[in-house]
């Protein structure tokens, strides 16, 4: 069948859209619900914290694996293992119970961290094989709601369905929803790399980069438990760095390397991919800001989660927005715009020096700047990372990509988070800062409030360096080249 059959193929469209709603919008809810879940099965707390970052951990380890793989063996092949390990581990998930309960629930998690990795660059490389100008642009776009809003509304979702039916029945739909996916996607044409039969898998890559990711993953969301000074987390590190270096030797040498460094070579893929790896960093303003309305005006969790909504509902009414903007001025433009409105979200959120009433409703602005900022960025950048990859590695680059997000996204709320605590923790306020600002109402929270400002500064950091790596990486449209 002729890829371009699939032009303007809703259908297949809304079936790639419902795989990463599987995690995104389903898996992802268990960070609101393992409370709940946790004494529904008499777990502890850290079991469940585990369970909680398994499915990331296990997504982001495999993602450019799977994106490789899928190059050579089979994009619809491998989405479809995806999907199927998504149903099978939702379902263990939400039938866990009784003295097997923490090991399906652990196994659930994996398996749907595994799903995610499968699913996600085969999809998004899938749109740039089957889809192309205009219509790439929309389909990246309804794919990217998949995405940004099933994570923007997985908090709610998840809070609903637990609420109505229970938090078994959040993985009883996640598994009717991949089984709806696998049914409007059935009719794909299987598309892989030129010369695949030839193909001989790159072991010694593959398995150098997953000890180097696992490794790096660990020291990513651990670090800060463990303490940077630690030696295991030096030790991390270590690992981290040395298996990276071989793992670069390696492909540079392997007949078939499961990762094309030429990629990096093209400075727009190359930007599009660090400017995703920045602008998702920024989801760590989330974590501070929330935890400083529960820790310094003692909201309830429920009470501080909907601050947020102005996110998830800016992210999808605007995101096809960020696609005309893209159709009109190129790609360079509304990355750089959608950076400067998440720089004005984080800028708002910082102002913690004022009372709690003035600052409730400038969260409830930057919370929905935050959305329409992403709604900006999303489309324009993830266009140009996949319209100018080879198909041959459409798969691999997708895998990259994402995989950009996932670390940025790890990165972001370890760093905001660790200088949040780190300042928080402190039993006197910083000399200096309260010198220069001077912080209205209550003196007894001020190194909690002065934390969170620091830990928002870092998300404000990254903004910067998002219009940095633009501007030097990505050109005008006008002069758009290889």
């Amino acid at each position: 069948m002729d890829p371009t059959s699939y032009q303007g193929n809703d259908k297949v469209l809304i079936g790639f859209v419902l795989a990463v709603l599987t995690f995104w919008l389903f898996a992802g809810s268990m960070m609101n619900v393992s409370p709940v879940m946790g004494a529904s099965l008499g777990i502890n707390a850290n079991t469940m914290n585990i369970a909680v970052s398994l499915a990331a951990l296990f997504s982001g380890i495999f993602i450019v694996v799977a994106g490789g793989v899928a190059d050579s063996i089979g994009r619809v092949k491998v989405f479809r293992i995806g999907l199927w390990l998504a149903i099978v581990g939702s379902l263990l998930v939400g039938l866990a119970a009784g003295g097997s309960a923490v090991a399906l629930l652990l196994i659930g998690r994996a398996l749907q961290g595994l799903s995610a990795a499968l699913v996600m660059p085969t999809s998004l490389g899938m749109l740039k094989i089957f889809w192309e100008g205009k219509a790439r642009q929309r389909a990246i776009s309804l794919w990217s709601i998949g995405t940004f809003g099933g994570s923007g509304l997985s908090s709610i979702c998840g809070g609903l369905l637990t609420y109505a039916f229970g938090w078994r029945s959040i993985f009883f739909f996640a598994a009717v929803v991949a089984v709806a996916a696998l049914y409007l996607t059935r009719g794909l044409p299987e598309n892989k790399r030129e010369g695949a039969g030839r193909y001989r898998p790159d072991w010694g890559g593959i398995i150098v980069f997953m000890i180097a990711m696992i490794a790096l993953q660990v020291f990513i969301t651990k670090g800060s438990e463990f303490g940077w000074f630690n030696l295991i987390t030096i030790t991390l590190l270590a690992i981290t760095l040395t298996f990276g270096y071989l793992f670069i030797r390696i492909e540079n040498k392997a007949p078939f390397a499961f990762v094309d460094f030429n990629l990096f070579k093209n400075k727009i893929f190359t930007g599009a991919t660090l400017a995703n790896f920045f602008i998702n960093g920024t989801a760590g303003l989330l974590i501070v800001s929330l935890t400083l309305m529960q820790r310094g005006a003692q909201f309830s969790a429920m009470q501080a989660g909907l601050l947020t909504l102005g996110f998830a509902v800016a992210v999808i009414a605007f995101i096809r927005v960020g696609e005309k903007l893209l159709q009109r001025y190129g790609a360079k433009k509304p990355i750089v715009w959608g950076a400067l409105i998440i720089a004005a979200a984080v800028l708002l959120l910082m102002q913690t020096q004022l009372m709690t009433t003035q600052y409730v409703v400038l969260a409830v602005i930057a919370y929905a700047l935050f959305g329409l900022g992403l709604a900006f960025f999303a489309t324009p950048a993830t266009d140009a990372a996949m319209s100018n990859l080879p198909d041959s590695q459409a798969g691999t680059g997708a895998g990259i990509y994402k995989m950009a997000s996932s670390l940025g996204t790890s990165f972001g709320i370890a760093i905001a988070a660790g200088i949040y605590t780190a300042v928080a923790g402190r039993t006197t306020p910083i000399g200096w800062l309260s010198a220069l600002i001077s912080f209205d109402g209550r003196q007894d929270n001020v190194a909690i409030r002065q934390g969170a400002m620091l830990g928002l500064a870092f998300c404000l950091l990254l903004t910067v360096l998002v219009i940095i790596t633009v501007l030097a990486l990505i050109p005008d449209r006008e002069n758009d080249t290889l």
